[in-house]
């Protein structure tokens, strides 16, 4: 445990690890799939705009519906893109066929007829229908909740820089501590969104209101265990002695605060699990995401934040790839 700090490099080289196959699935892969590039998340219709059908055929055994064969009647009815996700239920001790069908955006001029216009020819194909779901989405709204997302994430990476700045403005060098939290945050949406991606492409897990939930309350989950090292840190710091380096300070308070950081994470780990595995489907996703996002968070905060700090106060990055500090090329 003495040597945290001094393995820095180590942690670092490990969260790249980590981040790269995320970004690979959230960057590459939408280019070697389709040719172009793009973001490899699937938007609920929250941030993409659309129609969200569920439909439960009540004769129907699930070996009796087919995605293609739901896909053409919503063609038939003006929904040429319709994409078809079988979902069987059980009713009753009975299994039935049912789907979730992602359209275009209902008209707006008379949604109605176009809903009754499914409704009926669903009936017609596969016999009587129960239509447990609906939800629309236009283009404009969707377009104003993405935008209102990426404005929730980047105001509060910007009021928590501007808090610990002011926090530990007694601390030398105030405005590190603030970098440093942003920088681990980064981190942990670097992650979540990869690990997002990933889920994704092989789970079908879709980006919607819950995630951003989701990821908001990871970020805070990430800061607040950062600012409990940090604290330690300027501690510290006021009473140092002498013969101890900023190095010693840093893995000294990491050392201080692991216990309490790896216990309060554990309380809230222990919740989530339970939820995940017995608080029902409709919050499974968000639960995982937080799971996840709780360890990349508690990680973050032991082995970059805080590591970080000794990286800019030696001001590493003029060594980095074999090159010399400016002073020492000054005194050749």
């Amino acid at each position: 445990m003495e040597q945290l700090v001094r393995r820095r490099y180590w942690w670092f080289a490990l969260s790249l690890v980590l981040i790269l196959p995320g970004l690979y699935f959230l960057l590459l892969h939408p280019l070697v799939t389709t040719g172009r590039f793009g973001v490899g998340l699937h938007p609920s219709i929250d941030f993409s705009g659309g129609s969200l059908w569920e439909v439960r055929f009540l004769e129907k055994a699930p070996t009796d519906v087919t995605t293609d064969a739901v896909a053409q009647v919503f063609a038939a009815q003006g929904f040429p893109s319709a994409l078809v996700q079988l979902s069987p239920v059980e009713v009753e001790g009975k299994t039935i066929a049912g789907v979730l069908v992602r359209t275009a955006a209902l008209s707006s001029i008379d949604p109605n007829s176009q809903i009754e216009a499914v409704t009926t020819a669903l009936q017609t194909a596969f016999g009587p229908v129960s239509r447990e779901r609906l939800e629309s989405v236009g283009p404009t709204v969707s377009q104003e909740s993405t935008r209102s997302a990426i404005i929730a994430v980047l105001g509060a990476s910007l009021v928590i820089l501007l808090y610990l700045t002011w926090a530990f403005r007694k601390a030398p060098h105030p405005l590190r501590y603030g970098v440093c939290a942003i920088l681990a945050m980064v981190h942990d949406v670097v992650l979540v969104l990869g690990v997002a991606a990933i889920l994704g492409t092989f789970f079908g897990l879709e980006v919607d209101a819950l995630f951003l939930t989701a990821l908001l309350t990871i970020l805070s989950f990430s800061v607040h265990d950062t600012i409990v090292v940090f604290d330690r840190i300027r501690e510290n710091l006021i009473n140092r002695r002498s013969s101890e380096v900023f190095d010693d300070i840093v893995n000294h308070s990491i050392v201080q605060t692991l216990p309490r950081s790896i216990n309060t994470q554990l309380t809230t780990l222990f919740t989530l699990t339970a939820l995940l595995l017995f608080g029902g489907e409709s919050i499974r996703n968000f639960v995982a995401i937080l799971l996840i996002g709780l360890i990349i968070g508690t990680y973050s905060s032991i082995f970059n934040a805080a590591q970080l700090l000794v990286v800019w106060e030696h001001r590493e990055w003029q060594t980095w790839f074999g090159r010399r500090k400016p002073e020492e090329l000054v005194t050749e």
